[in-house]
């Protein structure tokens, strides 16, 4: 392949060079250094409280950087909004709520809009119909059809997630930034929700920025990993970033990287709280 400018965009979806953010007075992190293609999947992982919900804010542009460079699909964040698929962390639905599974995805397409739609010839009928069109397409896509026209909290969780994903994708994103997507989900509808991301990504070259506390149920997906600790980060290939020494020298601590007989991933050690980092599933180290 012929050489590229190491300082390019072209070709990439989000970019961070030497990035950092403060708040309150505090810096969350800094030094981060990040690039993702378009099409890739990539997850940010790391304990709680190291900021990984904050390095999706950058992107989305609701938090300044302090210093550094960011890009977003060729522009500086917050100036690609239409072009992002967005999923903040889980929703509770009360069981009690009435609001269709299909009303809850239309919100996607025009839950911006204040009041309702006011009848303007045939452009406002033929944009309505494509906006129709449009949601049975995600709702298909996401496989939903069988519970989308039921309230959504009746719903299990695994199939308000799907509905979610599909409301993140009406607006035909270029790239998808979900917020611990898996979180609260048993094992089985992790690994269905997680395929379910990893075929969306592949088959419509969505590029996809998943924050994950558990690496194991989209690690097989992954194309790169963002790892982040206490002030800090460092980004590559899954095998590559999560292995024992890149994670003590991450954490300035003894850290182990295991693998169980069933195939999954335990990482082991003490970081500095509030990075202890535990399975929410299991209670245990992780």
């Amino acid at each position: 392949m012929p050489e590229t400018d190491p300082n390019s965009d072209v070709g990439l979806a989000v970019r961070f060079d030497e990035a950092a953010v403060r708040l309150g007075g505090r810096t969350i992190w800094s030094g981060v250094n990040l690039k993702v293609d378009h099409g890739q999947f990539v997850a940010v992982l790391g304990p709680n409280g190291v900021g990984k919900s904050t390095l999706i804010k950058v992107v989305l542009g609701i938090l300044p950087v302090a210093k550094g460079r960011v890009v977003v699909l060729g522009r500086p964040p917050g100036d690609a909004g239409r072009d992002i698929g967005y999923l903040p962390q889980r929703r509770n639905f009360d069981p009690s709520m009435r609001v269709r599974g299909i009303d809850v995805v239309r919100l996607g397409s025009d839950g911006d809009r204040w009041g309702l739609p006011i009848p303007g010839g045939s452009s406002f009928f033929a944009s309505r119909r494509v906006q129709r069109q449009r949601v049975d397409e995600v709702i298909d896509l996401v496989g939903a059809g069988s519970f989308a026209h039921r309230p959504i909290g009746e719903v299990s969780g695994g199939e308000q997630q799907r509905l979610l994903i599909a409301q993140a994708l009406v607006r035909h994103p270029r790239l998808l930034l979900l917020d611990e997507p898996l979180d609260s989900l048993d094992l089985p509808n992790q690994a269905s929700v997680a395929g379910l991301i990893s075929e969306i990504s592949k088959e419509h070259g969505i590029t996809v920025l998943i924050v994950a506390h558990d690496v194991n149920p989209i690690v097989s997906y992954l194309d790169g990993v963002v790892y982040m600790a206490q002030g800090g980060a460092v980004s590559g290939l899954p095998d590559q970033v999560i292995t024992s020494e890149t994670l003590s020298e991450l954490y300035a601590t003894p850290i182990e990287v295991l693998r169980t007989s069933d195939g999954r991933l335990v990482v082991v050690g003490q970081p500095e709280a509030p990075s202890h980092h535990v399975d929410r599933h299991t209670g245990h180290p992780h």
